[in-house]
């Protein structure tokens, strides 16, 4: 029996020392824990762990949890509060009244840090058909895009000042007669803020001009000044996907500036990702009416359609329903009619741009060089209704 009990001795002096082993590879965990001192550990294994909850130090627990939360929410604060280079500080906007109200937001004019500006609200789940997931794809789409525009830098660009992802902080002047009436935007609503153009749309300048038409020479300046913002665009491999000549205006010198890039977006690599019906009836390009894949050359066909109306002062299709002139362009070949007294070396250009093969339309670099070759020198303007007792430039050509 005693040497029994030596040997049942010597097991528990080697378990002992196996357990030593075993808990120094262990006392880091148990200083993690707040025990109180070594011997709290009791018998500790690398498989099993056991502790007396009565020996634990919680209070340690506490302080170290609370350590590591007040780090979580450190980081939680700072990733709020950084802004992005493009946001600008809504406490400095002061919106004064509607200027226009179109399909992608609403257009304002107002003020940021003195200078006159034009706020565009962008709300894209306001008509109640975007889900929550349509809306956080557009809005994810549009922080993408900012990133994008806050960099551009071109005279015949509108410039852009800063955008912010959220109103909530944002209040407009309601249609009340009531001055101190404000209305709140949705939290979800974007803004973009611009530079202010007075000079208002190319569009309305050209129906002011409608009767009296344009010198020839003017015709090329504005043309140029659309064919460098755009070139200036496809260079940054930017479609603005809506170019017309409602969405290009006009400063005090009468400079034309691109604007309303609510719809633009950085040219895909792959043509096929870029589909979709997007743009304005009378300006969209047939593979664009199509539904087919397109690039940048959609820009190109858009920049002939708004060239024969800076020369014309008139509007593309003015008797045509949008399912009309989608079928007819895309499956007759329906363009403007060129007047006879345009100048072969514009109308070409128009021709060039608005080919329904995409590939054989111009770049807009090369139509940079073409307008600027044009020698303006002798006229060759649109005939104006009130020199003549009527223009012919449309009628049929007579004789055999």
């Amino acid at each position: 029996m005693d040497s029994s009990k030596g040997e049942g001795v010597g097991d528990l002096e080697k378990d002992e020392k196996s357990n030593n082993r075993e808990g120094d590879g262990s006392s880091g965990k148990a200083k993690a824990l707040g025990l109180q001192g070594k011997d709290d550990l009791g018998s500790i294994s690398e498989k099993n762990m056991l502790f007396r909850a009565d020996m634990i130090d919680f209070k340690s627990w506490d302080v170290q949890l609370e350590k590591h939360l007040s780090r979580v929410w450190s980081r939680e604060r700072e990733a709020c509060t950084r802004k992005e280079e493009w946001e600008f500080d809504l406490c400095k906007l002061d919106i004064r009244y509607l200027v226009a109200q179109g399909a992608y937001g609403t257009v304002y004019r107002g003020s940021y840090n003195g200078q006159d500006v034009a706020v565009k609200i962008l709300d894209w789940g306001e008509d109640g058909m975007a889900t929550v997931a349509e809306t956080a794809a557009l809005r994810a789409a549009f922080r993408q895009e900012v990133a994008v525009w806050h960099k551009l830098d071109h005279p015949n660009v509108t410039k852009f000042l800063g955008a912010s992802m959220g109103t909530s902080n944002l209040k407009i002047p309601s249609n009340s007669t009531s001055s101190d009436d404000q209305n709140s935007l949705p939290s979800r609503a974007c803004c973009v803020i611009v530079e202010y153009l007075p000079g208002g749309t190319l569009k309305n300048f050209l129906i002011r001009n409608r009767r009296r038409k344009l010198a020839y020479k003017i015709v090329i300046q504005l043309a140029l000044d659309l064919s460098r913002g755009l070139s200036y665009l496809h260079s940054k491999k930017i479609v603005h996907r809506d170019v017309k000549t409602e969405n290009m205006l006009l400063d005090v010198g009468r400079n034309l500036k691109i604007a309303d890039f609510g719809v633009a977006r950085v040219e895909a690599q792959n043509p096929r990702d870029m589909t979709g019906e997007t743009g304005t009836p009378g300006y969209m390009a047939p593979e664009v009416l199509d539904g087919k894949p397109y690039n940048r050359k959609c820009d190109v066909y858009s920049f002939g359609i708004c060239l024969w109306e800076i020369y014309c002062c008139d509007m593309p299709y003015p008797n045509l329903s949008f399912a009309d002139i989608s079928s007819a362009v895309v499956w007759q070949n329906l363009r403007p009619e060129i007047p006879r007294c345009c100048p072969s070396s514009l109308a070409n250009i128009m021709r060039k741009c608005w080919d329904a093969n995409p590939e054989k339309r111009l770049e807009m670099d090369e139509v940079v060089r073409l307008l600027e070759a044009i020698d303006t020198s002798k006229g060759g303007g649109m005939i104006p209704d009130d020199q003549t007792p009527g223009c012919f430039c449309f009628a049929p050509a007579r004789g055999p």
